[in-house]
């Protein structure tokens, strides 16, 4: 980690002082050595062009908060995905410029008036599909990416998805959130010509075994250019596609 400057010792110290920042989560964002509990990785933008992201399931209030605090003391962006609602609901309310995305379980912080570059397509196949898309969308925009989405368009009502077909193909990529069987990247796949990520769901009767049947469909794809990410793994097909997008759009 590199030597704090000057700006950063005023920028942090002011938000200590105004009671926006603990400081346990300042002394994290200046490189002092804290807690065994939190150990944010400030070189991941650096690395990988976005900062760490924090996956809040079993995580407490208070560590949530100190881990975005500490994150955002070096950057105008953080994201923490799978938190309780209850503590979702809270913290939305206590952290500057954070949004609660209940249904997606993600707490979001961007730079006021932001531009989003480019376009990525979300396709969800149901209903029920829609908490695992939406922690897509979610990510992908707090990125910085533009995202439309298309809901409720699976294959058992494949008119719906061939009205949309037009500004689907529009999209740098396509991420297709999809449970039951998983069919609905394939077909997808052989309607664009742009990278296609399918995220299968744990959505399904008993044969789907918690989304095991929809993650094998799509890995069987017969489809070319159909990429798979894990069940229910809306947070990693959000950062794969903001990574297409950008690449097509040139900015890195």
């Amino acid at each position: 980690m590199s030597e704090p400057t000057p700006a950063l010792w005023r920028t942090i110290l002011t938000s200590v002082a105004a009671g926006e920042l603990p400081i346990e989560a300042a002394l994290e964002s200046l490189g002092v050595a804290r807690s065994e509990e939190l150990h944010l990785d400030h070189d991941r933008t650096e690395r990988c062009g976005v900062p760490e992201v924090v996956y809040g399931a079993g995580k407490s209030a208070d560590q949530i908060d100190a881990a975005l605090r500490g994150i955002l003391a070096r950057s105008d962006r953080a994201l923490a995905t799978r938190v309780a609602p209850e503590i979702g609901a809270i913290l939305g309310s206590m952290i500057p410029r954070a949004h609660w995305h209940e249904r997606a379980r993600c707490l979001s912080i961007s730079p006021e008036g932001a531009a989003s570059i480019g376009r990525i397509a979300v396709v969800c196949a149901g209903t029920s599909d829609l908490p695992v898309a939406e922690e897509a969308r979610v990510t992908a925009e707090t990125l910085g990416s533009a995202v439309e989405w298309f809901v409720d368009v699976g294959v058992a009502g494949l008119h719906r998805l061939l009205g949309a077909r037009d500004r689907i193909r529009a999209a740098h990529v396509v991420v297709v959130v999809a449970g039951m069987e998983g069919a609905l990247p394939s077909v997808v796949g052989g309607m664009v010509s742009v990278p296609v990520i399918a995220v299968p769901t744990s959505v399904g009767y008993g044969a789907s075994f918690g989304g095991l049947a929809a993650l094998l469909g799509m890995l069987n794809s017969c489809a070319p250019g159909v990429s798979v990410v894990n069940i229910d793994n809306g947070f990693g097909a959000g950062v794969l596609a903001d990574r297409i997008n950008r690449l097509a759009e040139g900015a890195r």
